[in-house]
């Protein structure tokens, strides 16, 4: 017969082997969650940012300087946004599925004549227990609960030329 102490012991690891369980079964259903959701996101954010983009070049059909080119097809499902006069400025959205996290790149050249700037954040696939499937920026925390308020966000430094 085992002593009391072996059996709290015994009994303290299957509780931490349920919990590891219960967290690996967690991890596989996100996963699930983002190989079915996570692609039809990025499709409509692609799909928003080009509308967001013709809404703004026509809000300025004359202007040079404020042209906009959207590069909707990038290697691995991204996209890339670039404003091509001065101040420059470019977005490169890629996104990886496996990993649950879009990484996103901003260059911005200005007019002084000063080195470029590169930015770079990381958002990530969330959601709750059930199938919702939102994005979050890493660094801040911010949830982005549809497309158009995450193409605003990504958008609005290219569009103005001046980094965040």
């Amino acid at each position: 017969m085992p002593t009391d102490w072996i059996k709290r012991i015994a009994e303290d690891e299957r509780k931490r082997d349920d919990v590891s369980l219960r967290g690996t079964e967690a991890a596989a259903r996100k996963a699930d969650i983002v190989h079915v959701h996570g692609q039809r996101l990025l499709d409509e954010l692609r799909l928003t940012v080009a509308r967001d983009i013709d809404a703004f070049r026509q809000e300025f059909p004359d202007d040079q300087g404020r042209e906009i080119v959207f590069d909707p097809v990038q290697l691995g499902g991204g996209f890339a946004v670039h404003k091509p006069r001065y101040p420059t400025a470019s977005l490169n959205v890629a996104p990886n599925l496996d990993a649950a996290s879009v990484s996103c790149q901003y260059r911005f050249t200005p007019t002084n004549g000063l080195p470029p700037r590169e930015d770079r954040l990381e958002l990530m696939f969330t959601g709750d227990a059930g199938d919702t499937l939102q994005i979050k920026h890493h660094g801040t925390g911010q949830v982005f609960a549809t497309a158009d308020a995450l193409s605003e966000y990504l958008l609005s430094p290219v569009l103005t030329g001046r980094p965040r």
